[in-house]
């Protein structure tokens, strides 16, 4: 009834008021003299008339009072009805358990929109979607993180590695204790592994042979042995721009002949000259040392000997390209004399000792037979590999009896004992390394290839002069029909799925350039924006339910730990009307009391007879 609202309500009980006031009076005036009631009972019907009226329109239309924020409980996956207390308003999300009598709300913004003044959510359940987070902003957020599941919670790979790199898988694992965590590659052969710690973290590696999209394997295994869990690991293999490099000897010698060839199979454009006295030099055409020739390479690696030889222009130069960002090794091989360290103190290092040579043995590696035949491959037609022969030992290498330190020096490798053989550090906007490992081609010839391989790449791609590659800004890990980021895109952006299936993504300025995303099948994606193209993938809704939950959790109490300095008290929701009985009591009595009294010869005057 639109007619039935406070000020009406008080205009009718205020007229009813005067008109029960004026009656009264005109009564009493109209009384003879020797009839009118005591003037103390005439006051108080006065009174009681307004007092009953306020009585009533108070019961009627009670004051409101500041009412405390509702609290609604928000069913999320793995949600437990023991969670719910009765009397709780539950709403349950479309991932919620399937419970009879349960309202169900699509996301959480409807639920909100259906249950105003909610100032404060508890979440039940594994925790909340990136769906519903940004419309729990601003409110008081409770979420009690349930027991994760057994299996792999964290996952960490690099998506876009070159082709021969050699990358990292870590992660951790929970519930799996004295267990065995494997890196399989895209042929599930085992490429390396290790025994769970105790707090369930690991660290593989393994080496991407092929370009395009592959996909690697973690799988756990419990105590027994068995089986726990498996999860993909996507890698893009792309073919990069390979870093140019220059070789600088002072004399002709095996180390230099090696590298050499491992820079031709590796694909590495590279020019090489060695000295051989009197002006007379070897390998490829001579190259002057000038800052015109070095602004052409990213690397270059020269010994003791070609770096005592350059001239002052030459060194010059040389020391204006590292701080444009050019990388330089410097292999020591020999006696160092005493300017040779001065310059080598100049760039930030220290030697001391070297007048001798010791033997240097490098780490066997933790890896099983299985493991490094799998990582050394099959070899070559002139040298194949056997599957059923173990790896040879890495042989013993020379090293300069030297302490190499700097202090600011990042470690490149160290032996087996944990001395340095090669460290390196920032000077400008490039890199600097020395290196006292004199006969790494030692490697080679006693069938570990893969090892010098490895060390020598490991040492160009530190080094080399830093280049930018474009790329989009993508979720590391997506889910099948969970929203996801695209950032970096352009207008007209979209997605292609493995089908096939073309998806145009609507870019927002306002986050970034980014887009939204919501993939309906599991599989490589390519998001294609401009004339730039890139590989994402996206796992299945079920697979690596642990990282899922994982996830799900951190983001849910990073959200409820920023809405922790809120106060429950002090979040209250919109007014809401009081009580009403008290009033309707008070009124009660006092109409009853004022019925009564006016009844009563209480104050009236009676004549004689």
């Amino acid at each position: 009834m639109t007619w039935f609202t406070p000020t009406t309500t008080a205009w009718v009980l205020g007229l009813a008021t005067v008109i029960a006031i004026v009656r009264l009076l005109v009564r009493h005036l109209r009384a003879e003299p020797a009839q009118r009631s005591h003037p103390a009972r005439i006051a108080a019907l006065l009174v009681a008339q307004p007092l009953c009226a306020a009585l009533l329109y108070f019961a009627l239309w009670p004051p409101t009072v500041p009412g405390r924020a509702g609290t609604l409980v928000i069913a999320t996956a793995g949600a437990q009805r023991t969670q719910v207390a009765s009397g709780d308003a539950l709403v349950a999300l479309p991932e919620a358990p399937t419970w009879a009598e349960v309202e169900r709300a699509p996301d959480l913004a409807t639920a909100l929109r259906r249950h105003p003044g909610t100032q404060r959510v508890r979440g039940i359940g594994e925790g909340l979607d990136a769906r519903d987070r940004d419309a729990a902003s601003g409110l008081v957020v409770e979420f009690e993180a349930p027991p994760l599941p057994r299996g792999v919670l964290e996952l960490h790979a690099q998506e876009r590695i070159a082709v021969g790199d050699e990358f990292s898988v870590s992660g951790r694992v929970g519930g799996v204790q004295g267990g065995v965590v494997e890196l399989l590659d895209p042929a599930r052969r085992r490429v390396d592994q290790m025994t769970l710690p105790a707090d369930g973290r690991f660290a593989l590696t393994a080496t991407a042979r092929g370009e395009g999209s592959a996909m690697f394997r973690v799988r756990v295994l419990d105590a027994r042995q068995r089986a726990v869990e498996d999860v993909d690991v996507p890698v893009q293999v792309e073919a990069q721009s390979p870093p140019r490099v220059l070789v600088i000897a002072g004399a002709p010698n095996p180390e230099v002949k090696y590298l050499r060839r491992w820079l031709e199979d590796a694909g590495l454009p590279a020019q090489t000259q060695m000295a051989v006295g009197g002006g007379v030099q070897l390998g490829d055409a001579p190259v002057s040392i000038d800052a015109a020739t070095l602004s052409r390479f990213d690397v270059v690696i020269l010994d003791e000997r070609a770096w005592s030889s350059l001239g002052d222009a030459q060194r010059g130069a040389l020391d204006a390209a590292v701080r444009d960002g050019l990388g330089l090794m410097i292999r020591v091989t020999g006696a160092l004399s005493a300017n040779e360290r001065a310059r080598l103190r100049a760039l930030g290092f220290v030697v001391e000792g070297g007048r001798d040579s010791t033997v240097a043995k490098l780490a066997q590696g933790a890896r099983d037979d299985a493991a490094e035949r799998a990582r050394l491959g099959p070899g070559t037609q002139d040298a194949p590999r056997s599957h059923e022969e173990p790896p040879v030992a890495v042989p013993e290498l020379t090293r300069r009896d030297a302490k190499l330190g700097a202090a600011d020096g990042v470690t490149l490798l160290r032996d087996a004992n944990g001395a340095v053989l090669a460290m390196w550090r920032a000077h400008g906007r490039g890199r600097v390394g020395v290196s006292l490992l004199a006969d790494s081609y030692r490697l080679v010839l006693g069938g570990r290839d893969d090892r010098h391989a490895q060390l020598w790449s490991d040492a160009v791609s530190t080094l080399a002069r830093a280049r930018t590659h474009a790329t989009f800004d993508i979720d590391a890990d997506a889910w099948q029909g969970e929203r996801m980021s695209l950032c970096g895109v352009q207008e007209g952006a979209s997605v292609v799925g493995p089908d096939g299936s073309m998806h145009r993504v609507l870019r927002d300025p306002a986050a970034r350039g980014c887009a939204a995303f919501w993939p309906e099948s599991a599989g490589w994606h390519r998001v294609r924006s401009g004339d730039r193209e890139q590989a994402f993938f996206v796992r299945a809704h079920d697979a690596a339910p642990g990282m899922r939950a994982q996830s799900m959790r951190e983001a849910t109490l990073r959200l409820a730990s920023s809405t922790s300095n809120v106060a429950n008290d002090q979040a209250t929701g919109p007014d809401r009307p009081g009580a009403r009985w008290p009033w309707w009591l008070g009124w009660l009595v006092a109409s009853a009391a004022l019925w009564w009294f006016e009844r009563s010869r209480m104050g009236r005057r009676i004549s004689a007879a």
